[in-house]
């Protein structure tokens, strides 16, 4: 049974305003709107369609995750996970390790630096070279990776995903 490779996509939440009450509560900003609603439209487009999103708890990233997912027509009930807003790239890779066995496509919506460095994590090598050149050079607000991978969730560790897209906004 030859299984088509699982998907796994690394997003960092949009622009943000700089101020709010608390920076857990911090709201997306005009262009972090407009940046979010771009990428939800990329991702419709690439038809990319996650069966599984864990999306920090943080305002900004639920904001975020809100308007990716209309944009790209999306139904789909994320889990917003407030350990993911203070995790660092260990703790993202149990998260992740913890996603069910059914889901194909996991995005994940989360902060910098941990985003970019669990995306710089995930990268085997084997994949993309332009789009590793340019995820290497910087992971700005609204930026995604597009990884695939072989493997069960549950075995999910650095360098076993094939970069396949690196896609921002701007």
């Amino acid at each position: 049974m030859n299984r088509q490779p699982r998907l796994i996509v690394v997003m960092r939440h949009s622009k943000a305003e700089q101020l709010g009450p608390t920076d857990l509560e911090r709201e997306l900003s005009p262009r972090g709107g407009e940046d979010a609603a771009a990428m939800g439209r990329w991702l419709g487009e690439q038809q990319i369609t996650p069966d599984h999103a864990l999306v920090s708890a943080a305002v900004r990233t639920r904001q975020t995750w809100e308007i990716v997912a209309k944009a790209a027509g999306w139904t789909l009930e994320p889990t917003f996970d407030r350990g993911l807003y203070a995790a660092g790239p260990d703790t993202a890779f149990d998260l992740m390790r913890e996603t069910p066995d059914e889901p194909r496509t996991l995005l994940v919506i989360g902060h910098n630096p941990t985003i970019a460095v669990v995306a710089q994590l995930l990268d085997d090598g084997s994949g993309d070279e332009a789009a590793d050149q340019e995820m290497t050079a910087g992971f700005p607000p609204s930026a995604l990776a597009v990884f695939e991978y072989d493997g069960k969730w549950s075995d999910l560790e650095p360098a076993t995903a094939r970069l396949t897209a690196f896609h921002s906004p701007r």
